[in-house]
């Protein structure tokens, strides 16, 4: 019997046996590599995660709670809320009129789950969702609270959640980033990168960011007249590692080694990943591309199935920049109609193409804003009304992978102002994305500044009403 390395070193002029010395080299370098793919603490169906993120603040009486009160007392001073503090209970107080849903909710599926008829292609996988409602986050303005539905703290410097479950479980491709973001091509999100940061773990975790668009990857391809740019690499790595060795504290520098190997490796994946041009005409009209409203968030989703179907980890899709947000403090009947357009088919759409290919069980969808609205608004004077802010009233959703489908957590009061019953605080609905991605909140911690960080800070609970194991 031949063994299968001499047979390699034997065939064919050994050519053979430098394809073995480059595999070897890329084991060893994937074994020494911080984002190598981990074990899940606890067995979940989830590789991958997709997070919704709307910025802004989504009005959650007009787009997914049913409260046929707000009809009935449309126009009038709302009573004061109860079990509220500060901005929220001022404004209940002040002069205000209570705003009626901007179109008409109806149920959708066997589950009977309320969608607002802005949304109808959402409609059609009602079924394929879980909700919790009621959620409660640290801040009524809008950078702390982004801050805290993203990091878990109101306060800039917290590791992000993308980061978070890739230092857990690190990545399934070693030629993309295990966490990427994908921006709103409008302009910049609040917060910036801290957003998306690694905080207290190492740079390595960080999110990369991808732009919405043809060129979404600045400076792909080589610059002309470059050379061997292998050779340079790798004389730039023998230097950074030099200097490495001789200090101490080093994660920001041997992130920046493996950064720019993993640069040098997607000149060769990236722009396959980036190109739709093999994409048919019906999964390019599934997410709406065929719509110029729906079609920059289509890209957004279509990029964001292509990267987990490749292995990458999280994939953060933003939406809403500048005066595009979800912030709708007035004309709340033109503008929400508006956003509901742009993401309403592109979300439906990736939902049945996971399904479609195998991967929705695979793949967990989250969606996330950083708070609810106020079912009033204060400004009296103009006839196109809007909502407020409120930190009390957040809804999320969550589909594929081991969420129960049509389940419900939560509910909130006759006026959607704030929960009904028990306070789910934000840090149960980050336990309960590490659960279903199988990490463990617990034992996913670093140790920093003589404490024990996580990303649920002093612990919270998995809900499981939404998780079907």
């Amino acid at each position: 019997m031949i063994s299968r390395r001499k047979l390699l070193f034997d065939s064919y002029l050994g050519l053979g046996a430098l394809a073995l010395t480059d595999l070897l080299a890329a084991d060893a370098e994937s074994a020494d590599s911080p984002l190598k793919p981990r074990a899940q603490h606890v067995k979940r169906k989830a590789k991958s995660c997709i997070l919704l993120f709307m910025e802004g603040g989504v009005s959650q009486m007009d787009l997914f709670e049913h409260k046929p009160l707000l009809t009935q007392l449309a126009g009038k001073q709302m009573p004061q809320a109860k079990n509220t503090s500060g901005e929220i209970l001022t404004f209940s107080a002040a002069p205000n009129r209570i705003i009626p849903p901007v179109a008409p909710l109806r149920q959708q599926g066997q589950s009977g789950r309320y969608i607002t008829d802005l949304m109808p292609h959402l409609g059609t996988v009602a079924d394929e969702l879980a909700f919790v409602h009621g959620i409660r986050v640290d801040n009524n303005n809008h950078g702390p609270a982004v801050y805290h539905t993203l990091t878990g703290n109101q306060f800039p410097g917290s590791a992000s959640v993308g980061a978070w479950i890739t230092y857990g479980l690190g990545s399934e491709n070693r030629d993309l980033p295990g966490f990427i973001v994908l921006g709103d091509r409008r302009g910049a999100t609040i917060g910036g990168a801290n957003v998306w940061g690694n905080g207290y773990l190492p740079a390595a975790y960080q999110g990369t960011l991808f732009r919405n668009g043809d060129t979404p990857i600045v400076d792909l391809r080589p610059r002309a007249g470059a050379g061997n740019q292998r050779d340079e690499l790798d004389l730039l790595k023998w230097m950074n590692e030099k200097h490495a060795a001789e200090r101490t504290a080093t994660g920001e520098l041997e992130a920046r080694i493996a950064s720019y190997e993993l640069a040098f490796r997607m000149q060769t994946k990236a722009p396959e990943l980036v190109d739709f041009s093999k994409e048919s005409d019906a999964t390019r009209k599934l997410y709406g591309l065929d719509d110029p409203v729906a079609e920059p968030f289509g890209r957004q989703l279509l990029m964001a199935r292509r990267m987990v179907e490749r292995g990458v980890r999280f994939v953060k899709v933003l939406h809403g920049a500048g005066g595009d947000r979800w912030d709708d403090h007035g004309d709340v009947k033109g503008r929400i109609p508006k956003h509901c357009r742009e993401v309403d088919q592109p979300i439906a759409g990736l939902i049945k193409d996971l399904k479609s290919r195998g991967l929705l069980d695979d793949t967990l969808i989250v969606w996330l804003s950083e708070m609810g609205r106020t079912p009033f608004d204060n400004n009296l004077i103009t006839d196109k009304p809007g909502r407020d802010h409120n930190q009390y009233g957040l809804v999320a959703w969550f589909a594929g992978g081991d969420t129960k489908p049509g389940a419900t957590f939560g509910e909130t009061d006759d006026l959607s102002v704030r929960a009904a019953g028990e306070v789910v605080p934000m840090r149960d609905v980050h336990a309960t994305i590490l659960d279903l991605m199988g990490l463990d909140q617990h034992r996913l911690s670093v140790l920093h500044s003589g404490r024990f960080r996580k990303l649920t800070d002093i612990g919270g609970r998995v809900i499981k009403e939404v998780v079907s194991a």
